[in-house]
């Protein structure tokens, strides 16, 4: 599907979209735009769950004001991208390695032949994640990457295991396309913006949800027992002391010091473990740090001003 452009959120000039086919079957949608004339660099731009590439325009504006082409991507079961059920709201994944096949598939046949190096990647939540472990498995697409609020664990450990529990044993029962206990259709991006966890910026929240009213079909619900079952498993793993350690890939990880959404904690001693990474903490920034008021957003870019090669000038 093409990109979706309404007044409070056009679509960024000189952009290419398509779809590309996975091995194992999937269409996912992409968006790439060119530098500006006479720069070289591309930064891969990688939403979280239930995002879309339409919410990161004003974030692709910013990067190309910085002389960079940018390459996006809709994961699998989300955006633009191929839904996993008949449900389309059902989030949705059989294993997370799933996504990582995504991700090899964009930068095989989108990034690598078709945007000008080096590669920087910037990632977002689940997105952020799915880069990490493709660090660890010694993939090295991106001469450096910046990750916002990766999921590697949630807030509330007692509460964490029992659904683990639960959903495990769901799963097990065939339930994996269910909905997880108490999920239904609902977007959690199209709630009131009062009391919602994931920024405090109103103008950019309901930017957000007028996307989605202008285009239903981008929106994703609640999780499956068989997404929150391999996410969980996925987590176990990088709770292991050893698995940071293993990564060589040059990073900042940035976190969000009031997230309610994924453990600032569990970022905090993950970052701690890495060999050639480094971290902070934006205080007071909920989950979603590109998403926020100027203040905490203002940081975010600075840092990745700091750390990425090419953008001293800006």
């Amino acid at each position: 599907m093409n990109l979706i452009s309404i007044p409070a959120n056009p679509v960024p000039e000189d952009v290419v979209t398509g779809m590309l086919k996975t091995p194992d079957g999937v269409s996912l949608r992409f968006a790439r735009w060119a530098p500006p004339s006479g720069r070289k660099g591309t930064v891969c731009l990688f939403p979280g769950r239930a995002e879309f590439i339409e919410k990161y325009f004003e974030t692709v504006r910013d990067l190309r004001a910085r002389g960079f082409a940018v390459a996006a991507l809709d994961w699998r079961g989300q955006g633009g991208s191929q839904r996993q059920l008949r449900n389309p709201r059902k989030g949705y994944v059989r294993r997370f390695s799933d996504y990582e096949i995504d991700l090899a598939t964009f930068m095989q046949e989108v990034v690598l032949p078709d945007c000008p190096p080096p590669v920087f990647g910037l990632a977002h939540s689940m997105g952020a994640t799915v880069l990490l472990r493709a660090a660890h498995q010694g993939h090295r697409w991106f001469d450096r990457m910046v990750l916002l609020a990766p999921l590697i664990g949630l807030p509330g450990l007692r509460k964490s295991m029992a659904t683990k529990i639960a959903v495990r044993a769901l799963r097990l029962l065939g339930l994996g396309g269910a909905y997880v206990p108490g999920g239904d259709a609902t977007v959690m991006q199209q709630r009131p913006f009062i009391g919602n966890l994931l920024t405090s910026d109103p103008v950019r929240y309901a930017r957000n949800v007028a996307v989605l009213d202008a285009e239903p079909s981008l929106a994703l619900g609640w999780p499956t027992v068989a997404w929150a079952d391999s996410v969980f498993r996925m987590m176990s793993l990088l709770a292991e002391p050893s698995y940071a350690i293993k990564i060589r890939q040059p990073m900042l990880v940035i976190a969000a010091g009031h997230d309610q959404v994924v453990s600032t904690q569990a970022i905090d001693e993950f970052a701690y473990r890495l060999r050639a990474g480094s971290h902070l903490i934006v205080p007071g920034a909920r989950h979603e740090l590109l998403m926020e008021q100027d203040r905490y957003r203002g940081q975010v870019l600075a840092a990745f001003d700091a750390f990425v090669p090419g953008t001293a000038a800006f």
